[in-house]
């Protein structure tokens, strides 16, 4: 009996199923698209290149893309990609990132699949630590002939400035409500589901741009063969970015150890990183009234930095929501 295959990630998810290959694939951004193809024509004059721009609009696609393209089908071979926030450190450049960037290519012969320079893509690098940006800056010099880097970022003013200036810098804007729910529509053609229109606008209120995480609701919605308002305000309720205003209430209600201990599951086990934790903690805390938003202000910009700076992320945060309870406390009293 033969054994059976397991399936592909890219045939279950339905945001890498869907994931363009090309960059005339990739909608909105369409003036990157451009420039990048641009910069294809000559890709010996290729220049180390900057991502930035919020989550879920392609950065990471394009650059995926571009590699694809530039490198043909051994892309992979000669591909680094890093998820810099789970390996930050100066560490992580020293092992992986300098090996990669200083291993010469060897060929006997000149074969048609050899490309002029390796591309390395570090995802989310303004989660890298300043000591390690550092470190980088000096690989990039000494790798120039062989590497090319490509940066994705959030925040642009978490990279140094050595860094910047050696890139050429895109800034990607957030695809728009009519963009996403157009590309929904032919996710769920292609997969023989009944869709309502108003499910998918609900869907962009929640994910205000980001397709990554629209794709991942629509997935979760559409488990019965058709996705409807309800259904889809169901699959919010189960995703972890909703759970978020639950452990705000618990923590401004002084219940820290309750709201901790939701904090620990939504990391662990929902998979919400500690930047977009923070991020949509903001979100949440602004929709409510509160009597002090300087100081909450103050409170989010303070573990935003040290975050930023490589503090203990669930340290940090628990200690954040210790601070939330603790302005409660200070507004009961008067």
């Amino acid at each position: 009996m033969e054994k059976q295959q397991k399936p592909l990630v890219s045939d279950i998810m339905w945001v890498e199923k869907y994931r363009p290959t090309r960059l005339d694939q990739v909608i909105n951004q369409k003036e990157i698209v451009k420039g990048l193809e641009n910069l294809l024509k000559k890709p010996n004059e290729l220049p180390h290149l900057l991502f930035t721009g919020s989550a879920g609009v392609g950065k990471t696609t394009m650059a995926i893309c571009l590699a694809r393209q530039l490198l043909g089908e051994n892309w992979k071979r000669d591909t680094l990609e890093l998820n810099a926030s789970d390996e930050r450190g100066i560490k992580m450049v020293r092992e992986r990132v300098k090996e990669f960037a200083s291993i010469m290519k060897l060929s006997i012969n000149q074969q048609a699949d050899e490309r002029p320079f390796k591309i390395i893509i570090l995802d989310e690098a303004d989660e890298m630590t300043s000591e390690a940006q550092t470190a980088l800056r000096r690989i990039i010099e000494d790798s120039a002939k062989t590497t090319r880097f490509v940066f994705i970022c959030n925040y642009l003013s978490h990279i140094i400035e050595p860094i910047q200036s050696r890139c050429v810098i895109f800034r990607f804007s957030k695809v728009s409500e009519d963009e996403v729910v157009e590309y929904l529509k032919n996710i769920c053609k292609n997969e023989g589901v009944k869709v309502d229109d108003k499910a998918l606008h609900k869907i962009y209120e929640q994910t205000n741009g980001d397709m990554r995480h629209s794709i991942n609701i629509l997935q979760a919605a559409s488990a019965s063969g058709n996705v409807s308002v309800q259904q889809v305000q169901n699959a919010i309720g189960i995703s972890g970015r909703s759970k978020i205003s639950e452990i705000i209430d618990l923590a401004i209600d002084s219940k820290f150890n309750d709201s901790r201990l939701k904090l620990l599951e939504l990391l662990n086990v929902y998979g919400v990183s500690e930047t977009d934790f923070l991020r949509y903690a903001n979100e949440e805390i602004y929709k409510r009234d509160l009597e002090n938003p300087y100081e909450v202000s103050t409170i989010l910009a303070e573990y935003d930095y040290r975050l930023a700076n490589g503090a203990h992320p669930e340290i940090q945060l628990a200690a954040f929501l210790a601070q939330l309870g603790r302005l409660n406390l200070k507004s009961r009293k008067k």
